[in-house]
Order: C-alpha cells, then structure tokens, then sequence
C-alpha cells in the first residue's frame, strides 16, 4: 500500500509539472519575445501536444486513484476481481491516448450541414435563400491554406446567394492572415462576402488591418455596420458586429440598425449574445467561436464539452421566441490540434416561411 501512495504522489507531481509547463508554454504573454520566433514545431506544437498530455494525465491519475481505492474499500477483493481491475485499469489508461490519436488524424475531416430555418413572415423574395458560413479558420501549423483551399472549392459548390465569415481568421499575429484572406476571397455567391470579427483577430491586433485588406479582395467585414441586400423586392438586412465582450452589455446600440419591415441577420462571433439579439429584434443570428466543443465526451447519455460552461448555445440551430440562432462548429482548432464529437463543418442555410 505504501508503494501505491509513492506512485500515486509521483504522478501527482509529474500532472503539476506538466500543467505548469502548458500553462507558460500556451500564455502569449508569458513567452519571452525571443521565443516568439521559434519555429511552429516549437511554438505551437509542443505546447498543443503538451496540453494533450497533460489532459490524458489528469485522466490517468483520476483512474490511478480510483483503482487504489477499490480494494481499500472493500477488504473481500479477491484475486480474479483484482485481475479483473488491472485489465480495466490498463484499458481506461490506454484510452486518451488513443482517443486523441485519433482526433489529430480526423480533425480536418469536415462535413457540410444543410440546415432549413424558418423566419416567420418570410417574404416570397427570400424564400430558399442560400447563405454558406464558414467560422473560426484559426489558419495556423495546426490548420495550412490548402485546408481552407479545399473548403472554400466545396463551399463554392453549393451555391450560396451570400456567403458569410463569422470570424477567427487566424489564432495570434505570427500566423498567415494576408493568405486566409487571399482564401476566402475566392468565395462566390451573388450578393458577396461578408464577415464580423472574431476574438482573436482582437488578441492579435489585427482588426482594422483584417477590415482594410478584406475590403480591397471584395470581403466586407461589418463591424458595428449594416448592410441591405436585395432580392426581388425585399431585402435582408445583414448587421455585423465585432467579438462582445462579457465585461461589457452585448450589442449595446445595435437597435438602430435594425431595419423594421426587413428580414434582420445578425452576424456575431460569440453566440451567448443570442437573448439580447432577440430582445433587439433579429430575426436570425449566425455565429461561431465555440467549435462545437472541439472535444464532446458523452456521459449518461449527455453530451459534455468545454463550451457548455460559456454558453448554452454551443453548436447547430437553436429557436427561442420568433428567432433562431445557428452555431458553426468552425473548421479549424484551437489549443490542441485534436477534435472528438465535433467535426469541422461548412453550413448552408436555407431561409423558408415557417
């Protein structure tokens, strides 16, 4: 029993060595500027890989200190039931690495969702229009262009009449946002492109550079603007807002460009920002910055992710009141190079009366 605790206190010490070491590698601020030039391999690999490890550690220790307990508990475990745990033990320490090889090689296996939402009072004109959106690129080492090369020829199959970009173009300022830009330019629909800002392009400065050079490739970044488009004789009118801070009220006078008699989409990365868009009078909001969760662990029958602790509105289509609100799982990831439950996705939404 005394060896057990000296491994037990072993692993506990090698989990807090490994968290602290994640936690400088993956703090932007934390990195000393000589670093900041490294390689990706190093400044981006190691530590998303490191993470991965520290979390597969955490789950092993939690399974370590459980097989202990067990026979503690019960004085009776004979030796066929101690077998018995040891396979299980071995199987369950097995299973993260296992899980996660898995998630690095499918992570950019994206699927296309074809989702119909319905906008109560919808005019004729607008009836089966195609919106495409593509969210948080996080074009990257963990995501390259010719990712987004081929997401971008798919997208352009479907024929979208708008095509919307809800933000994360790139992670941090060392990554290519001249060539996502370059990418998403080649986007076709009839009536543009047109984005909102995510956080991170506000963690890497890159804001007005991202608006400036978008416009001058034809992607029109809206940032606390509105735009109306018409078909036949009614339009939408397409309201883009930069990330919203929880420090802050969301869309603090954003009713004055909402358009009463127009069809009202709102395009913000966060989702959370859904309550007030409704109580804002939008009929539809498209958003991402959760990506699905990245990693979905089903438990009892219920599906758990991280995102569930910043927002209800995690992934796919939600209708509250007379407005919907539909979630981008994103393509690219964040962290660690891995996805589990929550596959990439380009979605086409088709407008419809209800």
């Amino acid at each position: 029993m005394a060896r057990k605790r000296r491994v037990t206190f072993i692993l506990s010490i090698i989990l807090a060595l490994f968290l602290f070491i994640t936690y400088l590698t993956m703090n932007e601020n934390l990195i000393p500027p000589y670093r900041r030039s490294y390689p990706p391999v190093i400044r981006i690999w190691i530590p998303g890989l490191g993470m991965m490890w520290s979390c597969s550690m955490v789950f092993i220790w939690i399974v370590l200190t459980l097989r202990n307990m067990i026979p503690t508990l019960n004085p009776k475990f004979n030796s066929e039931r101690r077998n018995l745990l040891q396979l299980s033990t071995a199987a369950f320490v097995a299973a993260p690495f296992a899980a996660g090889a898995f998630g690095i090689v499918t992570r950019k296996k994206f699927v296309v969702n074809e989702v119909d939402v319905k906008v109560p009072s919808l005019p004729k004109d607008l009836a089966n229009l195609r919106l495409v959106q593509l969210s948080d690129i996080h074009l990257s080492p963990f995501y390259l262009e010719q990712d987004l090369a081929h997401v971008v020829g798919v997208a352009n199959d479907l024929r979208g009449d708008v095509a919307i970009i809800t933000g994360d173009l790139i992670t941090d300022q060392h990554d290519p946002l001249d060539r996502c830009l370059l990418q998403l330019s080649r986007l076709k629909a009839s009536s543009g492109i047109w984005g909102c800002m995510g956080n991170h392009e506000r963690f890497a400065d890159a804001e007005d550079y991202a608006e400036l050079r978008g416009r001058m490739l034809g992607i029109n970044f809206l940032r606390h603007k509105a735009a109306r488009l018409k078909f036949g004789a009614h339009a939408i009118n397409l309201v883009g807002v930069d990330y919203q801070s929880r420090r802050s009220p969301y869309l603090t006078e954003v009713e004055e460009l909402v358009n009463v008699g127009d069809t009202n989409v709102l395009l913000s990365h966060n989702p959370d920002v859904f309550p007030a868009a409704i109580s804002k009078g939008f009929d539809l909001v498209l958003a991402g910055h959760t990506h699905g969760g990245q990693i979905n662990v089903e438990i009892l029958d219920k599906n758990l992710n991280l995102a569930d602790f910043s927002t209800q509105y995690t992934k796919g289509l939600y209708t509250e009141a007379t407005s919907s609100i539909y979630v981008n799982s994103g393509l690219g990831t964040i962290g660690m190079p891995v996805r589990l439950g929550a596959p990439p996705e380009v979605t086409l939404i088709r407008l419809c009366a209800s």
